[in-house]
């Protein structure tokens, strides 16, 4: 695994040298509250920055959409932020912005649940990802993430970044030979997984500051 500088008052322990070590580790009461914590790979990622209003309002916003949506036509269950996704054929075990597991998903144990004492993770293959983009976050989000979701057997890779004048919202979808983009029209974009076409928007509330509405039909 390869090594990264980190404050002194977050402890690694030498032990975590692979994905099921650095499970281990994440399951246990050691492991710190603060900060993300991933393994890609093979590479330990660690991510102490705090979020920008935009990263959140646009994270909240289509978590907000997206759980009602699945609650109210029992598709499955809608995971929001801080719940952990491993895959071990992926060497992937991280926290998305939020994810997504249908009931098919669960019932053929494509996805399975694992409790731990300090979290819940989720072991397998979910049904879709959504990530937002942070300053720290690009090359992760945009590059490795993308390879390894694909090589997880993600279905759809919802990608955000609201960084910017221009806000990018991409629903990638699952294909032999990696992610392909959804084709925008009119701004709206077909998801398969929920059967519904989403268009994500940003304006501002009375103080200036960023607010997101995604759409739905």
């Amino acid at each position: 695994m390869s090594t990264i500088a980190v404050p002194e008052d977050i402890r690694i322990p030498t032990w975590v040298v692979d994905l099921e070590s650095f499970r281990r580790w994440a399951r246990s009461d050691e492991f710190p509250e603060r900060g993300r914590f991933s393994h890609l790979a093979g590479g330990l990622w660690v991510d102490l920055s705090m979020e920008t209003l935009g990263h959140n309002e646009a994270k909240a916003e289509i978590s907000a959409v997206l759980r009602t949506l699945v609650k109210a036509q029992k598709l499955g269950r809608f995971f929001v932020d801080r719940m952990r996704l491993t895959n071990a054929e992926a060497e992937l075990s991280t926290e998305p912005d939020a994810m997504f597991a249908s009931r098919v998903a669960r019932i053929t144990e494509r996805t399975r649940y694992e409790h731990g004492a300090a979290s819940l993770e989720v072991e397998g293959t979910v049904d879709m990802v959504l990530e937002v983009v942070s300053p720290s976050s690009v090359q992760k989000d945009t590059v490795v993430l993308r390879e390894l979701y694909w090589k997880a057997g993600v279905r759809e890779y919802w990608l955000v970044d609201p960084r910017g004048l221009e806000l990018h919202f991409d629903i990638l979808r699952h294909t032999p030979k990696g992610y392909v983009a959804t084709s925008h029209r009119g701004g709206w974009l077909k998801s398969a997984v929920f059967d519904k076409s989403f268009r994500l928007t940003r304006g501002e509330d009375d103080q200036g500051d960023p607010e997101f509405t995604l759409e739905v039909r």
